[in-house]
């Protein structure tokens, strides 16, 4: 080993030592540089790529138009110019229609009708991890789903459970670096830089024991089976409070599916009403059927994917979607990284690889908390859709 590090070293010093005599005693240019080292530093260049476009800021000089600092993004660069391209994406999603394809040899009558062919829709998965709910972010998720906007929502038990207990008591905002151990004697548990007063947790008890009697009771004299989904439409429209996602889902018949729902605050409910009343049964087989016929049944549309966040509710969409060979439109938000061969860090082109998103798609991930980058997405795409539609009644 001695002796090839020194080999090595030998080779390196030989190799600078003839960098610098080329320095000395090659041609010099008119400046008196030698050429050698010109040619290397002042390398000619190729002309870009036909699709770059000249990196420019929003000058403020023009005035404060937020709509115009958000288009501006596009030729900014880094995770502002992913954003611009996650917009124009869900823009896309959100414009396309049936009658934009050519019509297939052997549709039906009915596909060949224009007036149909107008009416269908891209197919929206919207997928969101708990945090999301915990912050402002609901309020944005629930205007989607009151104004119609995206058609299967997937998230994970705090994404549902949070939406309710806001509608008990509120979350309360606080500081990243609060010290655990007191929080704990105070009975505040901490999201982030969020408060979620223990307090909030009893009054969802109250509140939700008394409904799992009721499906219980359901389930032994009218034989319903219960699957996450359908008790997710239940809680919803029991809450009865329009500030809840979950009641808007319910209400338009929109599916929320969770296949992990023991996994929070509702699963301890559940583990508690167990003892006290023994018997309810949730059948998960019946929502992968579900979710993924969802995706299956899309057979005329195309499927658009906006993930926020990664774990479970981005896995389980982008595997719905492998069942079509892969959705249409994707956009991914997250802050996770690749490296560590996640599937919340996984890039779009890993999804490709299993089918989950189309070849001939155009995905795209910003990188970047959600809680900045959607309100500013759903500011340029959803909001301007709805404003359209009202226009236009």
């Amino acid at each position: 080993p001695k002796l090839h590090h020194f080999a090595c070293r030998d080779a390196f010093l030989d190799s600078q030592i003839k960098i610098k005599q080329a320095g000395r005693e090659g041609p010099m240019d008119r400046g008196g540089v030698p050429s050698a080292v010109h040619s290397l530093v002042m390398r000619a260049s190729e002309s870009p790529p036909a699709e770059a476009g000249r990196v420019f800021g929003y000058d403020f000089n023009d005035g404060v138009d937020f709509s115009r600092l958000l288009d501006s993004m596009l030729s900014t660069g880094f995770q502002a110019s992913h954003l611009a391209q996650a917009i124009s994406v869900v823009n896309s999603m959100l414009d396309w229609r049936l009658s934009h394809e050519p019509v297939e040899e052997d549709c039906g009558e009915k596909e060949r009708d224009p007036s149909y062919r107008e009416s269908v829709k891209c197919k929206i998965f919207l997928g969101f991890t708990s945090n999301l709910i915990s912050s402002g972010v609901r309020e944005t998720i629930r205007y989607l789903v009151e104004h119609r906007m995206v058609d299967v929502l997937v998230t994970t038990t705090g994404g549902i459970e949070e939406d309710l207990i806001k509608c008990l008591a509120p979350t309360y905002t606080g500081k990243f670096n609060l010290p655990g151990t007191q929080l704990r004697s105070k009975g505040l548990n901490r999201i982030g830089n969020l408060l979620l007063p223990n307090d909030n947790y009893c009054k969802f008890e109250d509140w939700i024991i008394p409904i799992f009697d009721e499906l219980l009771l359901q389930q032994k004299e009218q034989g319903v089976v219960w699957t996450p989904s359908k008790v997710i439409a239940v809680l919803g429209k029991k809450i009865n409070n329009p500030s809840s996602y979950l009641f808007w889902a319910q209400k338009h018949g929109i599916p929320v599916f969770c296949p992990a729902l023991t996994d929070g605050s509702l699963g301890d409910m559940l583990y508690f009403h167990s003892f006290r009343n023994p018997g309810l049964i949730i059948d998960i087989v019946q929502d992968i059927r579900g979710i993924n016929g969802e995706a299956i049944n899309a057979t005329s549309q195309k499927t658009g994917m906006i993930i926020l966040g990664g774990g479970l509710p981005k896995h389980h969409i982008c595997n719905a979607n492998l069942m079509r060979n892969g959705a249409d439109f994707a956009v991914f938000i997250n802050t996770a990284q690749e490296f560590d061969g996640s599937d919340s860090g996984a890039q779009p082109d890993e999804a490709v690889s299993w089918g989950k998103i189309r070849s001939s798609a155009s995905p795209v991930k910003v990188h970047c908390d959600a809680t900045i980058a959607f309100p500013l997405l759903v500011a340029k795409t959803f909001a301007q859709h709805v404003k359209r539609e009202i226009r236009s009644t």
